[in-house]
């Protein structure tokens, strides 16, 4: 009898010391992810090229004053970009005269070519983004030219623009897949990602386009472009086609991401990439950043606001689960309070 009683206290004993391990291993995991999170909200261009109805010039220039009202630190204000290949973004010009330059918010604009950069230089543009491929089909139908060419291309205009102060980021379309040339190697990624931070590019967005990517692909092309790549200048761009956003941008935030681009309302979708739904939600990557303690410095309250502006200007429905959750409510900023756990926040 004595002998069971020992080996009960033996296993039992054993099992609370394994469950403390795993309870430490856990609290260690919580606290290393970033304690804060840039957020680059690009519903003004990446959310609205795709909208098939003209949208007025003062509606887009609406928006993105509202945006800037909510805390965000970046929002990509338009492309200047031919509209004969996006007709959305005619009014490129227009628009980013009109906006509000809010002190502290940086308004990039994307650029295809030296054309679209010396346009965009008109303007007192700060910051520009060029924008290439991991994958040839894609660069093909995106850009109309070659991987090989479009590199060439880039370093025209990303020389010119450091040349005159102005910041250039870099965007990677199909990190995970192409809708053309299917699945996408990581050392593509990893190839493309070195040759546009080589070239002067300050951070590096690798896009999921078509939104295929899960966890396990977004962890396998991040450390291979981690070994390139210092993480402080990567960024993940994700698509929600699939459902996995979130779970993605969870990946990256354990493996030391902390920028992040979102679509208010979760607007968005690619014309060369049919079938790819829109950005993954600001309002919804918001929420989980925040419920997980991590600051972002967004007003959710502004930001719902304005998800509800832009969808129904454009006379459609939010595709963020938070924004149409709490449209339900009657109060919904002090529903959302109530369930807050103090002891993750003030972590």
């Amino acid at each position: 009898m004595h002998f069971i009683n020992d080996v009960t206290k033996f296993f039992y004993g054993s099992l609370r010391n394994e469950t403390s391990r795993l309870r430490s291993y856990a609290v260690k995991c919580a606290y290393k992810y970033p304690t804060k999170v840039r957020i680059v909200e690009v519903g003004p261009r990446d959310g609205l090229q795709n909208e098939s109805k003209s949208i007025p010039t003062d509606v887009k220039v609406e928006f993105i004053n509202r945006l800037s009202a909510t805390g965000l630190q970046n929002v990509e204000a338009t492309s200047f970009v031919s509209p004969k290949w996006v007709p959305q973004m005619a009014d490129h010009s227009e628009v980013y005269s009109k906006i509000k330059k809010v002190s502290g918010v940086s308004y990039p604009v994307l650029v295809p070519n030296m054309k679209g950069l010396l346009t965009a230089m008109q303007h007192d543009v700060k910051e520009i983004a060029v924008f290439g491929s991991a994958s040839e089909g894609f660069s093909q139908k995106n850009i109309g030219c070659s991987i090989a060419q479009s590199l060439e291309r880039f370093e025209d205009v990303v020389s010119t623009a450091l040349d005159h102060g102005i910041k250039v980021r870099g965007y990677i379309s199909c990190v995970c897949g192409c809708p053309y040339d299917g699945a996408v190697s990581p050392y593509d990624v990893a190839k493309m990602s070195l040759a546009l931070f080589k070239m002067g590019c300050y951070e590096i967005s690798l896009g999921d386009t078509i939104g295929i990517g899960t966890p396990g692909a977004i962890r396998a092309m991040l450390q291979e472009v981690m070994e390139v790549v210092p993480v402080e200048n990567l960024a993940l761009h994700c698509h929600d086609t699939y459902g996995q956003a979130l779970s993605n941008i969870l990946t990256a935030l354990e493996m030391g991401i902390s920028v992040f681009d979102s679509s208010v309302a979760g607007l968005g979708g690619c014309p060369y990439a049919g079938g790819a739904s829109g950005n993954v939600a600001t309002e919804d990557l918001v929420y989980m950043l925040q419920g997980m303690g991590i600051e972002t410095g967004v007003d959710m309250e502004q930001l719902l606001a304005t998800g509800k502006y832009i969808t129904e200007e454009l006379g459609k429905s939010t595709e963020s689960k938070v924004a149409r959750a709490l449209s339900r409510k009657d109060k919904p900023m002090k529903f959302l309070q109530s369930f807050r756990n103090p002891s993750v926040l003030n972590n």
